[in-house]
């Protein structure tokens, strides 16, 4: 197959196409594009608010669906989406006409981290969170950073920024980057430090168990210069197998009395949660942080942890930590009616479930806790983890279990049961319904909910835009 080794990104570039520029970070990537000068076009099949509305506003058009057309201008490069195939109409026409292409990870390399020093988080959890969090704190020290992270940071209302500083933040992902490079994203990034929050069994449709997801960060951080640092979490086996191949400086973090950087204790006092922290076995500072629950403290000690790596003083780190709004589809509180909060938040792989729960319950103590999931994800539409779900909902009083949307597309026999799962929860004692539909849950929650209560909705879809109706309904 044509690939970037005989077809490489010309010297001058005016002009960029993006297949399928509507997903987050390629509508990043078109943003930084135009705002650098370049002539962006781009084309999707789900043109729909709010990323159409957010491109069309930074004056880039948009071609409603995929035709060999959309190329007749003759860009002069075009950047594929990772959910694209080889016989796309324009992937097609690209091959045809000879068109320089290549992947969202190495068109930012090339333009935008290119000369910068690279800090990349990376784990199957807490990724975007920590990388958020990382690039305000750089931010408030007046550093200036370029960033691209999966979500919507609240302190920028964006979530990329070019910027001027001597630092990029990444995102990396483990998914694969295209249908040309079937390596996981992250492999394309050579940071100076990385951020390593958790290991486990995710995107079932491209990893095979949990050794094969393992490998794929074994390969990122044995890429790592020696000169490099690795702050890693102290949690898992996993990640304790990883770090014994890594050839560049390793800082572990967590709750571990051997790892230099430590939560020695965690509050939650809403709307804080307050975090005493050591260094080496030494108080290095109190601080406290909007953002819920014990994984997201320890997504804070991380950004501490590389925060001091960078000589950021600790007066700003805490202040950056106090300041920091959180991000979009992250515990987002969506709006509350009688007396009912409405959350909103991107927990769709178990472990998630859990730890958003436990931060809800933290937070919420004396509240009905009213868990609504829907199953969207690779993984979690199939019964790879229809076991491991039921364990994962005891922090809620109240459980709704919609039926998974596009099942069709996955093979009968690999499927998950939400039936099964609703009846598992019965079995554990918890109070559990299964609907077929978004309108049911609707219908029922308009019903049974109560003042005090808090419906968080859980879900790394739109969801049929279950809040504001649910809102709207309340």
């Amino acid at each position: 197959m044509q690939n970037l080794k005989n077809n490489q990104i010309p010297e001058e570039v005016k002009s960029v196409h993006l297949i399928a520029i509507c997903g987050t970070g390629m509508g990043a990537l078109a943003a930084m594009f135009k705002e650098a000068g370049f002539e962006v076009t781009g084309s999707d099949h789900h043109v729909y608010p709010p990323m159409s509305t957010f491109l069309c506003e930074q004056g880039i058009q948009i071609a409603q669906g995929f035709r060999p057309e959309n190329l007749s201008h003759r860009p002069d490069l075009v950047v594929v989406g990772n959910a694209v195939s080889k016989d796309n109409p324009e992937v097609v026409r690209m091959f045809e006409m000879g068109f320089p292409f290549c992947s969202l990870p190495q068109a930012l390399n090339r333009f935008f981290i290119h000369g910068r020093a690279a800090l990349t988080v990376v784990g199957t959890h807490g990724k975007t969170t920590t990388s958020a969090l990382l690039a305000w704190v750089l931010s408030i020290a007046g550093l200036n950073p370029g960033f691209m992270v999966g979500g919507i940071l609240k302190n920028f209302d964006r979530n990329y920024n070019i910027g001027t500083g001597p630092y990029f933040i990444v995102e990396g992902d483990e998914y694969d980057t295209a249908f040309f490079d079937k390596g996981p994203k992250f492999l394309h990034h050579t940071p100076s430090r990385a951020i390593l929050t958790c290991v486990e069994l995710d995107h079932a449709d491209i990893y095979r168990d949990l050794d094969h997801v393992k490998q794929a960060f074994v390969d990122f951080v044995i890429a790592m210069p020696e000169e490099a640092v690795l702050v890693a979490w102290d949690g898992i086996p996993a990640i304790q197998e990883i770090v014994a191949r890594v050839p560049c400086w390793i800082a572990m973090y967590g709750f571990g009395e051997r790892s230099p950087w430590r939560l020695e204790n965690v509050r939650f006092d809403r709307p804080w949660t307050r975090l005493e922290v050591t260094r080496r076995g030494e108080a290095f500072g109190t601080f406290k942080t909007p953002l819920m629950g014990r994984h997201n403290a320890l997504n804070a000690l991380a950004v501490i942890a590389v925060a001091d790596d960078l000589r950021i003083p600790v007066d700003l780190i805490s202040l950056a930590l106090e300041t920091f709004e959180g991000i979009k589809r992250r515990q987002e509180v969506r709006g509350i009616k009688r007396g009912i909060t409405v959350m909103d938040d991107f927990a769709h792989h178990p472990t998630e479930v859990r730890e958003t729960l436990a931060a809800v319950r933290a937070f919420y103590g004396n509240s009905r806790i009213v868990a609504v999931f829907e199953p969207r994800t690779n993984s979690s539409r199939r019964k790879v983890f229809q076991k491991v779900y039921p364990g994962c909902f005891d922090d809620a009083d109240l459980v709704c279990i919609r039926k998974p949307p596009m099942l069709e597309k996955i093979p009968i026999e690999e499927r998950f049961s939400s039936e099964e799962l609703t009846r598992d929860l019965r079995n554990r004692g918890k109070e559990a319904y299964y609907f077929r539909d978004t309108d049911a849950i609707i219908d029922y929650l308009a019903k049974a909910a109560k003042p005090g209560d808090v419906i968080l909705i859980m879900s790394n879809g739109g969801f049929d835009n279950i809040h504001e109706r649910l809102l709207e309904r309340l």
